[in-house]
Parts: C-alpha cells; structure tokens; sequence
C-alpha cells in the first residue's frame, strides 16, 4: 500500500508537468516567490501573503503547504500542483473542494514567478486541472474569483469559458476591493487543442472524492 498516494500523481499538457507538492519542489517555489510574483505596488491576491518580509516567505510557504498537506481529507481538500516547464519549478496550481463528495465542486488558485509570465503558462495550467476535475474527479462545477483589476487572471478564465456570476467586497491593504466570482461548467468549458496526460490518480480518488475507485 501506498500511504502517500499524490506523490506519484503527475498530469502533463504539451510544455509542462505538474505534480503535488513535495519538499524539494517547494525549495524551488519558495525561491521562486522571493524572486517576485507581481509589482510592489499591485496585489493579486485576496490573502495578502506577498506582503510577508522577504526572509520570511520561504518559510511561510514550507508552512503553508505543510499544513494543507497534513489536513487534507474529502470533507476539504487543496492540492497545490507544482508546475515544471523544462523541469524547473515555475509556478503553482491548486485545485481545492469542500464536502466534494455531495457538491462536487472544485476551486482554484494560481501564480506564475515574474520571470515566466506573458508566455500563456497561466491558461494552460489552469486548463490541467479543470480538465483533470472535469474528466477524472467527475467535478460538475469550477469555480473561481479574481480582482476587477487582475486583467490576467480574467483573461484566462475568459479564455476557458467561465463566466460571471456575481461580485464581492473585500478590504485589499486597507481599502475596500470588488472581486468577480466566476462559474465553469463542463458543458461551457472551451477545452484546449491538446489531450491531458494523467497516471497515478486511481490511487488517489479515495482521498478526494471519498469514493473508492471502479473495478
């Protein structure tokens, strides 16, 4: 028996493989996000986690996935895909879900270091995983938000064909801060001109669909 099951889980698109998070991998992600994410003076992301003093956000993104990893069960759930392009981190993909069992319905986040985007990796990233709950989990709904003023992450949740549902406030460093929900459906999904590769992810659908796998 295998007691850790995702770490033999892989999906691979035409330029990039992502993987669940593993320590050596994190090595990588954590100097990655020292390196920079996004400008100083924007903010992406609804946790403010960018904001942390540099010496301290290796640390805090060991933590962080350590803690995922140690509490994931199917009542909740979030794997963080490490996206290699080349075989070098670039990047990271979740894909999350609670009580996934009854509403079978997935969510996701992402962010690509400074250095790699413009390059499309975003959409082809998020592209792997929707397909992969769409196609392997039997997900009937995607879910996503993003700042009115993340025109990248918009433009990608466009290009897969999610659409508008609705709109939220938040406080972002201080000030109020509208985010779009966004909804995808497998019937709406505008699905890329490649196939997904998966293996390794029978094994894992007890953990996350707390279904055992078909004989």
């Amino acid at each position: 028996m295998d007691h850790w099951p995702f770490r033999n889980l892989v999906l691979r698109t035409p330029r990039l493989e992502l993987r669940p998070d593993d320590d050596e991998g994190l090595a990588e992600l954590a100097d990655l996000a020292i390196d920079g994410i996004h400008p100083p003076d924007r903010m992406p992301f609804g946790v403010e986690w960018t904001d942390a003093p540099r010496d301290r956000l290796g640390n805090n993104t060991f933590q962080h996935h350590w803690q995922l990893r140690a509490t994931l069960s199917p009542r909740a759930w979030q794997l963080n895909f490490l996206v290699r392009l080349d075989g070098r981190v670039v990047g990271v993909q979740s894909l999350n879900a609670d009580d996934f069992p009854v509403l079978r319905e997935v969510g996701s986040g992402s962010w690509v270091g400074l250095r790699h985007q413009g390059g499309g990796i975003g959409t082809e990233m998020r592209a792997a995983v929707v397909t992969f709950a769409f196609d392997h989990l039997g997900a009937v709904a995607a879910r996503s938000s993003a700042f009115t003023d993340n025109l990248a992450s918009q433009t990608v949740s466009r290009k897969l064909g999610y659409r508008p549902d609705g709109t939220f406030r938040q406080v972002r460093r201080g000030e109020p801060a509208e985010q779009t929900r966004l909804l995808l459906t497998p019937d709406r999904f505008v699905r890329p001109d490649w196939t997904l590769e998966v293996s390794g992810v029978t094994p894992c659908l007890p953990l996350l669909t707390g279904r055992e796998p078909a004989e």
